[in-house]
């Protein structure tokens, strides 16, 4: 669990980072408490974010998939979209998410899917869209993101980035 796969970045995208210096798929993993939860990045690009989780060690009481564990898969799925809608010039930074629960699971892998329903200079909005294992819908998240010019001080915490 919290094994990381290689993700599927655009080459443009790669290209563009790899001129910074900057270790891409460290950078837009799915982070400290997302390799925790089992959390995998498969696919990811501005318009499309794919990911997946497993349901056993990230559930409730009553054994159901932890709502806060679909939050943090939604949000961990939107910022990545949003980061790379921003460039390598920007820090998305999420400000709102939302996360309406539509069934429980007990058991397998969760699939979350962002796409875009806004992408601005300012702001960056996506949809996640997470299924069970038989392809229902078990939470619709949306998470608005703020992208904002990065600091120097950002910079030093970025994955392999070239002082």
């Amino acid at each position: 669990m919290g094994e990381q796969t290689t993700v599927k970045f655009p080459q443009e995208v790669l290209d563009e980072y790899a001129a910074l210096g900057v270790d891409l798929p460290a950078l837009f993993s799915a982070g400290h408490l997302g390799n925790r939860m089992g959390v995998q990045i498969l696919e990811a690009s501005a318009e499309k974010v794919v990911g997946t989780m497993p349901v056993e060690g990230n559930t409730q009481p009553y054994g159901l998939l932890h709502g806060g564990a679909s939050a943090v898969l939604a949000e961990t799925l939107g910022s990545v979209g949003s980061m790379l809608h921003g460039g390598v010039s920007r820090i998305a930074v999420g400000v709102d998410l939302n996360c309406t629960h539509h069934r429980g699971v007990r058991s397998g892998l969760v699939t979350g899917v962002a796409t875009p329903v806004h992408r601005g200079r300012s702001t960056a909005t996506y949809e996640i869209v997470i299924t069970d294992e038989s392809d229902k819908r078990v939470c619709t998240a949306r998470l608005t993101c703020l992208l904002r010019e990065v600091t120097p001080k950002d910079a030093e915490n970025i994955p392999g980035a070239s002082a």
